[in-house]
C-alpha cells in the first residue's frame, strides 16, 4: 500500500467517521427498546468486539441468530450506524442479533476483515448453547462493505463445509473491486459514492491489485456460486454499485440459489440509513420479514 493511499484512507476515516454514525432521525426506531450486551470473540486475526441484541420476549426455546456486518467502505469502523437495523430486527424478527465490529483498513487490510467475519460467525454457530441462541438456525447479512463480507463468509463456509446459513442479506454491496470505479455509473449527477472515494476504499482494503479479482474480495466475479445460501439482494436505483448487485442476484439465481431481489427506485446507496424515510423503512422491514420466513420465527 502506497503512502499516499494510507494518507487518503486515514483522511476519509477522520472525515466520515462521525458522518457514518448519523442515521436519519425518523429511521432510528427509538420507540423500539434495545436489550443489548457486549461480547468479545477471539479470532484468527485478533479479538473482535460485538454487540448482542436480544429479542424482547424470552421463550423456552432458544431464538435463532442473525450476524450483522456494518458498512463503511472497509475503512470506517462504526458498527453503531446499524443500531436501528439491529434493534428493529431483534424486536420484529424474534432473533438474537450480533453486530460485529470488525477491523478496518488501512490499519488492517484484506484478508483480516474476512478472517474476522468468518471466525466470528463460526463462533456464533458453535457457542449458541452457552449464550442463549440457536446456532443451528443462523442467518448473516450486511450493508455495503458488510454485504461484501457476508458473501465472503457464506463462500468460505460452503467451501469448508462448516455451516450453512438459512439466509444471506446482501444490501448495496461492492461485488466487483477489480473494475475501474470510473466505469460504475449512476443516473443522477452526484450520487453518494464517487470514483475517488471508491478508489480509496479499494486501495486501502486490497493494496495488491492481483487480489482484487479474488472471490472473497469480488464475489460478483466468481463463477462457482452453486450451493450458497438463499439470498435477499437489495439494490438502489441511483447507486453506483447497483449494476454489480443486480448481476450478482441473477448469477446466484442461475446457479440454483433461491434469490429474492428487490431494486428500490428513486434512492441512492445507504438509503436504509439516510432515507428517504419511507423507502428506508420498507427496506428494513423487507430484511426483517425475509428473516422471519427463513428462520421460522
Amino acid at each position: 500500500m502506497s503512502f499516499s493511499t494510507k494518507v487518503q484512507a486515514r483522511g476519509v476515516q477522520l472525515l466520515l467517521s462521525g458522518v457514518m454514525s448519523r442515521v436519519h432521525e425518523d429511521l432510528r426506531f427509538t420507540d423500539v427498546p434495545a436489550r443489548t450486551e457486549p461480547l468479545r470473540v477471539e479470532t484468527g486475526a485478533g479479538p473482535v468486539d460485538c454487540t448482542v441484541y436480544r429479542p424482547p420476549a424470552t421463550t423456552s426455546v432458544p431464538a435463532p441468530v442473525y450476524v450483522n456486518f456494518h458498512g463503511g467502505g472497509f475503512v470506517v469502523g462504526r458498527p453503531e450506524q446499524d443500531d436501528h437495523i439491529c434493534r428493529y430486527i431483534a424486536a420484529t424478527a424474534g432473533c438474537v442479533v450480533i453486530n460485529v465490529d470488525y477491523a478496518v483498513a488501512p490499519q488492517r487490510p484484506y484478508p483480516v476483515p474476512v478472517t474476522q467475519a468468518y471466525d466470528v460467525t463460526a463462533w456464533v454457530v458453535e457457542n449458541g448453547a452457552a449464550h442463549g441462541w440457536d446456532g443451528s438456525r443462523l442467518a448473516v447479512g450486511g450493508h455495503s462493505a458488510g454485504a461484501n463480507l457476508t458473501a465472503a463468509v457464506c463462500r468460505t463456509a460452503r467451501d469448508r463445509g462448516t455451516f450453512s446459513p438459512l439466509l444471506q442479506i446482501i444490501d448495496s454491496a461492492p461485488l466487483d473491486q477489480a473494475a475501474d470505479p470510473s466505469t460504475k455509473s449512476s443516473p443522477i449527477a452526484k450520487p453518494l459514492l464517487n470514483p475517488f472515494l471508491l478508489r480509496v476504499f479499494t486501495g486501502a482494503y486490497v493494496p495488491d491489485p492481483a487480489d482484487r479479482a479474488h472471490p472473497l474480495v469480488s464475489p460478483g466475479l466468481a463463477e462457482d456460486l452453486a450451493g450458497l445460501p438463499p439470498a435477499l439482494v437489495i439494490t438502489a436505483e441511483y447507486d453506483r454499485l447497483r449494476d454489480e448487485g443486480d448481476a450478482y442476484a441473477k448469477a446466484l439465481e442461475a446457479a440454483g440459489v433461491p434469490v429474492t431481489h428487490r431494486v428500490f427506485e428513486g434512492v441512492d446507496h445507504y438509503f436504509t440509513h439516510t432515507g428517504p424515510v419511507a423507502a428506508g423503512k420498507e427496506g428494513i422491514e423487507l430484511m426483517a420479514a425475509t428473516l422471519r420466513t427463513a428462520l421460522g420465527t
